[in-house]
Parts: C-alpha cells; structure tokens; sequence
C-alpha cells in the first residue's frame, strides 16, 4: 500500500469518527424540541425494527413540542409505544391524525448528566481518532520497512507528519463540537 493510500484512509476514517459523533450529539436532549431527538427510535413495525424516521414524518410544531405524522396511520400505536420505551423521558400523545410529544425542560441533574455523556462520547471519539494515527504509522513504518515499495524515509516523516497535523485538527473539531453542545445543554 503506498503512503498516499495510507493518509487518504487515515483521513476518511477520522471524519468518519467525528461524523458519528456529530449524529450522538444531534440525538441527545436539550430544553428545545428537535427531530433528531426521535429520527433513529426504533419501531417494531410488522416484525422487524425501522427507524421512526421511515415510518412517518417529523417536524417541530413549537419551540417545544414535536409532531410526528405517520405514513400509515396504523403504525401509530407501535410508534408511540417505542418512543415511549425509548428511555428519552418523553410522553407521547395520540391525537387522531398524528402524535403530539411536548419536550419538556431537563431538570439540573439531567442536564449534568447530559454534559458528561456528551464529553464521554468526545472523548470516546478522540481515543478513535487517535487508534487511527497509531495504525495509519503502523502502516508507513511497515512501508518503509518492506523492501518491494519503493519509499524514503523523508516520505515516511512526511505522511507522519500530516497525519498528526490531521489527528490535531480532528481532535480540535470534536472539542468544538463538545462545547457547544455542552453549553447548549447547560443552557436553561
């Protein structure tokens, strides 16, 4: 494998280690209603799990209320019971046509709560993106070491080099996800 291969997957594998995080950020709870709270609630729906997102649609029908229309009006009992065992503290209620779900203010505790799972899945993240690095020089000292590809050790501090420089601007990225999230939440 030569080092432009190496660097690229590095690369990809990172962004898509801050993109995971960036979803489990959208999906936790602040005092706002938003639809990436219930997009990936899971719905038994004729035997098999689908997410609430392909079941019906999800909007936001005040600062803190959310609607969910389902496509086929009979799903609406499943739906309102997964998102009642969603564990996201929210209580669902029919009203005919649609689903009605007021998303009410997290007290002060869960709201501590909420800010250490939010830095736990940053630092989850960081520890990924770092294992990245580690087995992206892994990869270009074995390179180096292989007598079939022609590199030099220049080319090999080089690809070192930009990929630590790409391990700190992801790291930068996920403390700057991280915060703003947490000061979201921390936010009456």
């Amino acid at each position: 494998m030569d080092i432009d291969m190496i660097v690229l997957e590095a690369e990809d594998r990172m962004d898509k280690s801050v993109e995971h995080l960036q979803r489990e950020l959208r999906g936790m709870r602040t005092g706002r209603a938003s639809t990436a709270l219930l997009e990936y609630v899971k719905v038994e729906y004729f035997g098999s799990f689908v997410d609430l997102r392909e079941l019906a649609g999800i909007s936001v029908a005040e600062a803190t209320m959310l609607y969910v229309k389902p496509f086929d009006p009979g799903a609406r009992l499943a739906i309102v019971k997964a998102i009642e065992t969603a564990g996201l503290g929210l209580n669902p209620q029919s009203d005919g046509q649609g689903i009605r779900i007021p998303v009410p203010a997290p007290s002060a505790e869960r709201r501590r709560q909420l800010a250490t799972q939010a830095r736990k899945a940053a630092e989850d993240t960081r520890v990924a993106i770092r294992n990245e690095r580690r087995d992206a020089n892994k990869h270009i000292d074995a390179a180096l070491a292989d007598t079939k590809v022609k590199i030099s050790e220049d080319q090999a501090e080089h690809a070192k080099k930009q990929i630590d420089d790409m391990t700190k601007a992801h790291t930068t990225k996920v403390d700057e996800m991280t915060e703003k999230k947490v000061t979201e939440v921390e936010t009456v």
